[in-house]
């Protein structure tokens, strides 16, 4: 056996290996050299591949003046960011879980149910910041490149000795750089993130007072035999005590600022003001999902066709097709008399001929329907909870008249599930007057548990204290 050509051979992956390596050393746009095995054209293209299929499978919260102010703060971050050149995307997950992230190439997503929990702009800054100094710092990809490195490493280290259990031994070693880069990199992003807010005129602290809410809802979570994931690596001790955070944060305080905020606090109150608090309506609906109206305080519900819009006052309801092609209106009458609803019509709506007559006996509801012969369109009339519920419905086509039948058919009362869906739990900002406690508070919230533990946690309080005259809270309703 030539035991110099088979050394050369299983040497040559190794030898690979380096020159792969040492090849693909590149400058970090934040500073430093960093291995990577992703060009930039790849990172983009990478995130923008991850993105679609993210748009696919989440939910997307749609807040038209929600979403316009994410964009305005971090696009603000990003212009002064390490990567100015880059075209960033901020998108709002609707999830009630507290977290944020980042994909590769500019992409940013913010929960809602994190933005449920800060009180500021400049808090909002801080989430933002830090999820843009991952991107700045190519974090996605130098990770990327710890685990492909871990796999080269663990071939290489096979084809080398011809000793297969040494893999198991570059991959501790690949796993190790991974791990590691946990803390690094969430310290890293933190001290981006607070020079971007710097340079930006936010407040650096801002980014301790973001951290802080999450650690307190960490707390909270295991005080209640909760285990909630901790959000980005989580530091074990309180964020003001964490020696290493406060000196990333405090070498921000040397960057010059490069524009200035005037920030109006107002301006978040209005934004996250009527904010969905708790589960995803999307989600609970499910494929019930689709244009079905609420109307809470008569406590009924209907399908509309595909498209409608409607308009509604106290006790009416008007839904309008595209174009006007279609109108279906619905208003509420008390019972004044024991009749039947065929007889509703003839008597109490004048109409004395119906072409076409149904009877309708719908979730335990009895109505009638029919064509009122002398302008053609639909009359309906059924009963519920002492009341008349008088629908007319008119459209131009067979088609919009067979949908409107559908929509008068599917009229029923709300389930009890369907609360949650038809009136969603809301935040509404308020001034304390110095008297009420988060405990007189949380007997008029509708959170379904720990409500007050809660109120303090969405509004800076936690765990201890109490609403300040003057002070702008969160109430849930």
């Amino acid at each position: 056996m030539n035991l110099h050509r088979l050394t050369s051979a299983r040497s040559l992956p190794a030898s690979l290996l380096l020159a792969l390596l040492l090849g693909s050393c590149a400058s970090n746009p934040t500073g430093g050299a960093n291995f990577v095995l992703m060009s930039e054209k790849s990172e983009l293209e990478t995130g923008r591949t991850e993105h679609e299929k993210l748009l696919k499978s989440s939910q997307i919260y749609h807040d038209a003046k929600l979403q316009t102010f994410v964009e305005k703060v971090g696009k603000r971050l990003a212009a002064i960011s390490h990567r100015p050149e880059l075209q960033y995307h901020f998108t709002i997950i609707d999830s009630p879980d507290i977290n944020a992230f980042a994909l590769p190439g500019g992409y940013i997503y913010v929960n809602r149910g994190l933005v449920d929990y800060l009180t500021s702009e400049s808090q909002l800054a801080a989430v933002m910041g830090h999820e843009i100094g991952h991107v700045t710092a190519r974090h996605a990809v130098r990770q990327s490149t710890a685990q492909t490195t871990s796999k080269i490493l663990s071939t290489a280290a096979v084809l080398a000795t011809g000793v297969s259990s040494l893999g198991n031994t570059a991959n501790l070693f690949g796993g190790a750089l991974i791990s590691g880069y946990g803390r690094e990199m969430e310290l890293e992003a933190d001290g981006l993130g607070a020079e971007y807010l710097v340079k930006a005129g936010y407040d650096p602290n801002a980014m301790v007072e973001v951290i802080t809410v999450l650690k307190n809802e960490e707390d909270f979570n295991r005080k209640n035999g909760k285990q909630a994931p901790a959000y980005h690596g989580l530091f074990a001790t309180h964020p003001r005590n964490d020696t290493r955070l406060q000196e990333a944060i405090a070498k921000s305080s040397t960057v010059k600022a490069e524009a200035f905020v005037t920030v109006n606090p107002e301006d978040f109150r209005v934004a996250t003001t009527g904010l969905l608090v708790g589960p995803s309506i999307q989600n609970l609906a499910g494929s019930q999902s689709r244009n079905r109206y609420y109307q809470t305080l008569l406590n009924y519900t209907l399908v509309l066709p595909d498209a409608w819009n409607q308009q509604e006052t106290t006790t009416t309801m008007t839904a309008t097709a595209p174009l006007s092609e279609g109108t279906l209106k619905i208003e509420a009458q008390r019972l004044q008399q024991n009749i039947k609803p065929q007889l509703f019509i003839h008597d109490v709506l004048n109409i004395a001929n119906l072409e076409r007559p149904e009877a309708l006996n719908q979730y335990g509801l009895d109505g009638y329907t029919g064509i009122n012969a002398a302008n053609g369109e639909r009359v309906a009339v059924l009963y519920y909870a002492n009341r008349a519920y008088i629908i007319t419905a008119s459209g131009h086509t067979d088609a919009a008249h067979a949908a409107m039948l559908d929509s008068i058919k599917s009229f029923r009362p709300i389930a009890p599930k369907e609360i949650a869906i038809a009136d969603p739990m809301k935040i509404n900002w308020v001034q304390a007057d110095g008297r009420s406690t988060y405990a007189d508070l949380a007997r008029q919230s509708r959170l379904p548990e720990s409500a007050e533990a809660t109120l303090r946690l969405m509004n800076g309080d936690y765990p201890a204290g109490q609403p300040k005259a003057g002070q702008w809270i969160k109430l849930v309703k």
